[in-house]
């Protein structure tokens, strides 16, 4: 039997600090939603070590079952039953990572009535304003697609632990979830380069939209990607 997983590897936001200054601009009410936005999302970023970690045990116990001939039944049904348990935990560390999501998108889409009033002779940053909103709104809609993804993955990851608990499982039909679930998994590959595509790209615009407002802002490298390949 064949069975590829992948966990994700995902790109934080980046942060920035800006320098003191008096009173407030609109430029300077949006780098407060953003850098806010990015801080909404520690929760997002907080849930991938221990995804991974979930992910790694699973894999082991998976590869355990694999191992063990039909005569060791008691023993695959036990692993199984443990594998989905692991499965659940993942739903719950999947779970609050969109909650996290959901809230930074509500912060940064307070930014929107925010770019009409930006000052004309900043002509540059309002355009800049405008791509950096619109390439958030595709990073939540990619990561929406991911979210979808990943959670059918789980759902077909708890199919096939309940089938292997079952003595009379045939081959052919196991063959078969095996096969939904590698496809699927490639369904997730595709939509976590899409989403970290769109990270990269809005934190580029950030830094350019930062520069022509003339804001004067530190960059602090905050990056959680990691390769988690199984």
């Amino acid at each position: 039997m064949q069975f590829r997983r992948l966990l994700l590897g995902l790109l934080a936001l980046a942060v920035f600090t800006l320098s003191a200054c008096s009173g407030k601009s609109a430029q300077e009410e949006i780098y407060d939603h953003l850098e806010k936005a990015v801080s909404l999302e520690d929760g997002f970023r907080e849930q991938q070590d221990p995804l991974v970690d979930l992910e790694n045990k699973e894999n082991k116990l998976y590869n355990q079952i694999i191992d063990l001939s039909m005569d060791k039944f008691d023993k695959i049904k036990d692993l199984s039953k443990q594998a989905s348990e692991i499965v659940d935990k993942r739903k719950e560390k999947l779970e609050l990572e969109k909650e996290s999501i959901d809230a930074a998108k509500e912060e940064f889409d307070k930014i929107k009535p925010l770019i009409s009033e930006i000052d004309e002779d900043t002509k540059d940053a309002k355009e800049k304003a405008k791509d950096l909103y619109k390439t958030m709104q595709d990073r939540y809609d990619a990561y929406q697609n991911l979210y979808s993804s990943y959670k059918d993955s789980l759902k077909l990851d708890s199919e096939l632990y309940d089938m292997l608990q079952n003595k009379d499982l045939k081959e052919e039909d196991l063959q078969k979830q095996i096969q939904k679930i590698n496809s699927n998994y490639d369904k997730v590959t595709q939509a976590n380069k899409k989403f970290n595509q769109y990270t990269e790209e809005y934190n580029q615009l950030k830094k350019d939209f930062y520069k022509s407002a003339g804001m004067k802002v530190s960059y602090e490298e905050s990056s959680s990607k990691s390769e988690k390949n199984k």
